[in-house]
């Protein structure tokens, strides 16, 4: 077969890969394997039902579901009809998800579980163009039909005919999808992206990366709501690799049991495994905590020269190769995105043996605009433009880009989609960064997060957060003074730290307000902040913080479902607390100087 132009020769690619590739459902400590042939007729008899219910070309089918194989069955079997999917995130509020339903007009939905129908039988009668409602687990009650009544039985043969004749019916510049944003800045927008969109950025990131041999298993844990986890899903499909499937509570197990030569995952799945590791050393024989310091430290020192002689061999034998062990032990490379990973975090991973390769993009860039090769990296960047890809830096520092993997536009908001789209098809990123002599990219924050003092000096908040959120006390961190005289922040602490550190001082941890408020605690972190503070020029740094007792969550409002902060939701919710630290009086040191 030659290139593929659609997802749908993605799919064919796949189900034709020899050893015969499998979705496998390794939640809840299972491994349920089904080989691509059997999905393939799942899918068949799938779409052949929906095309039963009048789902057509153009469509909208909108799905709320968390990670497991029908989610792509579904979206496989939507895309066969010339269609396009409606990924909902199963942790929204059912007045989040009428909202995206609303908006995008979505013609059916399918909905994972009863918890998720709730959801969708609340807001119904507000969805005038919803006509069918579909559950995958579960009862369906009146009015709603369930998936596995909606899938036609095709023997195999029939299956791959029925297949094969959508092939035609669907174009590259077709829609695959409306993904809706997270919206830490605003309103959430349907972000169109088309099947040569996805087919582009997949085939151009995988084409960086030195693939496991075919036969190799993927985990993925990250929502496949979110495009990061699904255009590397993509990837894994045209690799014609097993790609198994769990919730992110469960990844932890499934890695072991799974032993993926591949994963990806957010920078704070990386920060857990090391503060993990570095518990369980602390809690070990002084000997065996000397032993690990002086195989970091001689992992660290390959890391940085390249070089590896026979200490770093030997220390591998030793240390690193129990910790890969953890990981499933065949880990061959896996991917950061969605938010930066710290330097150090990268530099451990790295010299414990396993690459963790950061990249950077948007949903409205299907995702992948940078990202570091397996033989070609730099810590600290998210590595240079994909193939195929134009990078520059406008005059006042932000990122924009051009090529295959830019949106069509936001669904039905021309002047929103004019606002970051030019004429010549430049995408203004939203995000500050600087490109090195080897074109490398380095982010350092958002457009629209710079806070510029009343003095007039621009502080890029994102850096100073990363570095507090690199001791494990700190859990969440943001950093607030737009128009103030001087720089303060909200912390929330790492709890499970802050409690064995108060453990092994004999201070009560019952009650979280009080523990926070005394002054061994608040001294702790002043600690933290002053050990921040130290690498900062004075503008930049910290003059007072707070802690806050409870975490930051989706569920509350403070996190996007990617579990971005949402400074402006933190500002509004927080404001008196904010304000009173500008009550207090001038700090004693002058900020701007």
């Amino acid at each position: 077969m030659s290139e593929p132009r659609t997802l749908l020769d993605i799919f064919d690619l796949w189900r034709a890969a020899s050893p015969t590739p499998a979705l496998v459902d390794a939640r809840g400590g299972g491994q349920n394997s089904l080989p691509a042939p059997e999905v393939a007729r799942r899918v068949a008899g799938l779409a052949k039902g929906l095309e039963a219910l009048g789902v057509g070309k153009g469509d909208r089918v909108a799905l709320l579901c968390g990670d497991r194989p029908e989610w792509h069955m579904v979206d496989f079997a939507v895309l066969h009809l010339g269609a396009l999917d409606v990924p909902i995130y199963p942790t929204l509020l059912a007045a989040q998800a009428r909202a995206i339903l609303a908006d995008s007009g979505a013609r059916a939905v399918v909905a994972e579980n009863p918890e998720q129908l709730a959801k969708v039988l609340e807001v119904r009668g507000a969805c005038p163009e919803l006509k069918d409602v579909l559950l995958i687990d579960g009862e369906a009650p009146a009015g709603v039909r369930t998936l596995a009544s909606c899938t036609v039985e095709l023997p195999q043969g029939e299956a791959e005919a029925f297949l094969e004749g959508c092939r035609p019916r669907v174009q590259p510049e077709d829609l695959a999808t409306l993904i809706y944003t997270s919206g830490t800045t605003g309103e959430p927008k349907g972000v169109m992206l088309t099947h040569d969109n996805f087919v582009f950025d997949a085939s151009s990131s995988a084409s960086t990366m030195a693939w496991p041999t075919s036969g190799a298993t993927a985990l993925a844990f990250l929502p496949l709501s979110h495009v990061l986890e699904r255009l590397v899903d993509y990837c894994y499909f045209l690799q014609g690799l097993t790609v198994a499937y769990c919730v992110i509570l469960e990844t932890a197990d499934a890695i072991r049991r799974v032993r993926p030569q591949i994963f990806t995952a957010v920078p704070r799945f990386y920060e857990k495994v090391y503060d993990r590791v570095l518990h369980e050393v602390s809690l070990g024989p002084k000997l065996k905590q000397s032993l690990f310091r002086t195989a970091l430290r001689v992992g660290l020192e390959g890391v940085r020269t390249g070089r590896k002689g026979f200490r770093y061999r030997l220390f591998d034998l030793l240390v690193f190769s129990k910790i890969r062990a953890a990981l499933g032990g065949r880990i061959r490379f896996s991917i950061s995105g969605g938010a930066p990973l710290p330097v150090f975090i990268g530099e451990f991973f790295h010299a414990m043996g396993v690459k963790a390769l950061e990249g950077y993009g948007l949903t409205e860039t299907s995702p992948v605009i940078t990202v570091n090769r397996f033989d070609r990296w730099k810590l600290g960047t998210v590595g240079p433009p994909i193939p195929g890809v134009e990078v520059r830096i406008a005059p006042d520092g932000e990122v924009l880009t051009r090529g295959r993997h830019v949106m069509r536009g936001y669904w039905n908001k021309p002047e929103d989609t004019a606002a970051v789209l030019d004429p010549q098809g430049w995408l203004a990123t939203g995000d500050i960064g600087e490109l090195d002599g080897e074109s490398f990219l380095r982010i350092t924050d958002r457009k629209k997060d710079i806070l510029v003092t009343a003095g007039g000096k621009n502080v890029a908040p994102q850096p100073v957060e990363n570095q507090l959120t690199a001791s494990p006390l700190v859990e969440n961190a943001v950093l607030f003074g737009d128009r103030k005289p001087y720089i303060v922040a909200l912390i929330v602490p790492g709890f499970e730290a802050l409690d064995a550190w108060a453990g092994k001082r004999g201070l009560p941890t019952a009650d979280r307000a009080a523990l926070l408020e005394r002054p061994e605690v608040q001294a702790a972190y002043q600690e933290v902040v002053d050990g921040v503070n130290a690498n900062l020029a004075r503008f930049e740094t910290i003059k007072r913080f707070r802690l806050i007792a409870e975490p930051f969550t989706i569920s509350g409002g403070q996190l996007t479902p990617t579990l971005k902060v949402k400074r402006r939701v933190i500002e509004q919710r927080f404001a008196a607390l904010l304000a009173a630290m500008y009550e207090e009086g001038s700090p004693a040191t002058s900020p701007e100087h």
